[in-house]
This record gives C-alpha cells, sequence and structure tokens, in this order.
C-alpha cells in the first residue's frame, strides 16, 4: 500500500508539473487519470513487478537525471560534428555490451539510457546479460564498455533489491 501512495503522489506531482494548469476540469480529469492509473498498475501489479519495489532514492535518481541529460547533450554535439563534417567521420559498429546493473530494472534502465543518447541504440537483450548495441561510432561503444553509465545506474539501484551476480 505504501507503494501505491507514492504513485498516486508521484503521478499527482508529474501532472501538475506537465499540465501547468489548475483550472478546475484540468483538476478533475487529473484526478480521474491518476485514480485509473493508480487502479491499473495495482490490477496489472507493476507497482511490485515479481516483487521488487519500484522505489529508487529520489536524490540519487535525480542525479543521474542530470548526468544523462549532460551525456546526451555532449552526444548531440558529438552527432552533429559528425554528420556536418566534411569527411563524414562514421564508423557504424554493432556490438554486446555486458547490462552489469544489478536488477532488471536497472538492465532496463541501462537499455533505454542507451537509447536516448543519440548516436546509440540499444537493440536487443541476449540470454546471457548483455545488450546488443548499435553504434554511430566505434568510439561510443568504447565509452559503453568502459562502464560508467553501468556504474550510475547500479548506484541509482535500491540496495535491498540487489542480488549477488554469479561470475
Amino acid at each position: 500500500m505504501p507503494q501505491t501512495f507514492r504513485l498516486i503522489l508521484t503521478l499527482a506531482c508529474l501532472w501538475l508539473l506537465l499540465s501547468g494548469y489548475f483550472k478546475a476540469q484540468f483538476l478533475i480529469i487529473g484526478v480521474i487519470c491518476v485514480a485509473l492509473v493508480a487502479v491499473l498498475s495495482n490490477r496489472m501489479r507493476v507497482v511490485e513487478h515479481r516483487d521488487q519495489s519500484l522505489y529508487f532514492s529520489f536524490l540519487r535518481i535525480l542525479g543521474y537525471w542530470s548526468w544523462l541529460l549532460w551525456q546526451i547533450v555532449l552526444s548531440n554535439i558529438d552527432v552533429t560534428r559528425r554528420v556536418w563534417s566534411r569527411e563524414l567521420n562514421i564508423k557504424p559498429a554493432l556490438r554486446q555490451i555486458s547490462a552489469s546493473p544489478d536488477t532488471e530494472m536497472g538492465r532496463v534502465i541501462y537499455a533505454n539510457s542507451i537509447t536516448l543518447t543519440p548516436g546509440t541504440t540499444a537493440i536487443n537483450f541476449t540470454p546471457e546479460d548483455y545488450i546488443l548495441v548499435h553504434a554511430l561510432h566505434e568510439d561510443s561503444l568504447a565509452e559503453l564498455e568502459a562502464g560508467e553509465m553501468a556504474s550510475r545506474i547500479r548506484d541509482v539501484e535500491p540496495y535491498l533489491l540487489k542480488k549477488p551476480r554469479s561470475l
């Protein structure tokens, strides 16, 4: 039940921030939408997916989002520079990157973060906990293999849910 309350509170705040309207009809629509999403989420057991709470530390996830936003800006600059240069300095590559975050949710966030970063796309999870990644230039894959993004996601994951990974 605490997770449902957090979900409702988060959705209500998100609705208010994104809509920016405080008129009665918008607030009523917001309450209906939040209630509908909360009911459906409980029925689908999304809040407690496979006994993994979707709760993350707000400050840690905020720190990760700000870092990811900066990486997106840097990648945009890099892709723009490559596309607009006369030499068209691209060297497409496809490689398997280790999906090293500890939880299933962490691996999904990792794959989504890769796709959000311009110049890279997560294509598929392999059964061996790898993510097949396509990149505009192989330098981007080298940065992913260095592991900073995966390390930051591991820092965000809830400590209680981390399971020791087999070597």
